[in-house]
């Protein structure tokens, strides 16, 4: 209904919002955040978040850009060592959640602090660009009438509905984002799911940084600036609890939308980009409440 309702309100209001380039501009537009969004999602139903997916976005950015201008490297081994390098990262954010038991708030906050410094280090701030000609095609491409990285988001959001809907894994994510005692007493290796769930939320924080930068064509330090935040929103939006243990990916979709309409239907109403921050901080705090009003009706339902 949300998204129904934007969707009106903004092809009412806005001449240009129904327009072929500007709809095939939003499903860019999606696809960078739909792709993260998968990976947020396995992070919630755990009952966990991930802060460091902007900051990986961005040192992805970075990495494969230096690798490919100051390196000389070609283009598919750089995507390659940026990819084990974002699963690397987020396989250790799970390591020391598990091992150490630090919060995932403190540990992926520290991550994204760090990881967005040592991007800095690398480019020292100054953009990179000057790509081989062929890599723009990841970002910008089609094949038919279909955006390139639109086909990538279908293909991961595939791969993430088939992993919570067909594998014990994802069975897996549910039962300890629901109990994590019940889960360990039934059997179930806590710490290496999250070591999983971690690293694959790092992988697809990767394959979105290589669809950004693949877009934009230049390396920047502030290329995944507040990403985290609107990939965190879109997938609250779309019904995956933020105490862990419900949700699935085909509402994400939705809530990935909504926050892609959102965001392309206040531009083009010129609204000013703090107003834009109110407005998203607003749109979270509310599904946030929603979902903990939700879970209290539910918990009083089943002691009475």
């Amino acid at each position: 209904m949300v998204l129904l309702v934007l969707f009106v309100f903004f092809a009412m209001t806005s001449s240009a919002f129904l327009k072929i380039t500007n709809l095939i501009n939003v499903a860019r537009q999606i696809s960078m955040l739909g792709i993260a969004s998968v990976g947020m999602a396995f992070v919630l139903l755990l009952g966990g978040i991930d802060l460091s997916i902007g900051s990986v976005v961005t040192i992805v950015n970075i990495g494969i850009a230096w690798l490919m201008v100051k390196a000389d490297v070609p283009p598919v081994i750089a995507c390659t060592i940026a990819l084990v390098g974002s699963t690397t990262i987020g396989f250790l954010n799970g390591y020391i959640i598990a091992k150490v038991k630090m919060p995932p708030l403190i540990v992926t906050l520290s991550s994204m602090i760090m990881i967005e410094g040592f991007a800095y280090i690398i480019c020292k701030g100054v953009p990179i660009f000057g790509f081989p000609k062929g890599f723009a095609f990841i970002g910008q491409g089609y094949i038919g009438p279909v955006p390139f990285p639109v086909i990538i988001l279908i293909f991961i959001l595939a791969i993430g509905a088939y992993i919570l809907n067909k594998t014990y894994f994802g069975r897996y994510f549910y039962a300890v984002g629901g109990n994590e005692e019940a889960s360990k007493l039934s059997g179930i290796n806590v710490d290496r799911v999250k070591y999983l769930v971690y690293s694959l939320s790092g992988f697809f924080a990767g394959i979105a940084g290589i669809v950004m930068l693949s877009r934009t064509n230049s390396g920047q330090v502030t290329s995944g600036k507040g990403f985290e935040f609107d990939v965190l929103t879109a997938v609250v939006l779309g019904g995956v609890s933020v105490n862990g243990g419900f949700g699935r990916i085909s509402n994400v979709v939705a809530g990935v939308l909504i926050i892609g309409i959102l965001s392309n239907g206040l531009v083009l109403l010129n609204v000013s980009a703090y107003i834009q921050m109110v407005i998203k901080g607003a749109v979270l705090m509310s599904a946030v409440a929603f979902d903990c009003i939700q879970k209290n009706k539910k918990t009083t339902h089943a002691v009475n």
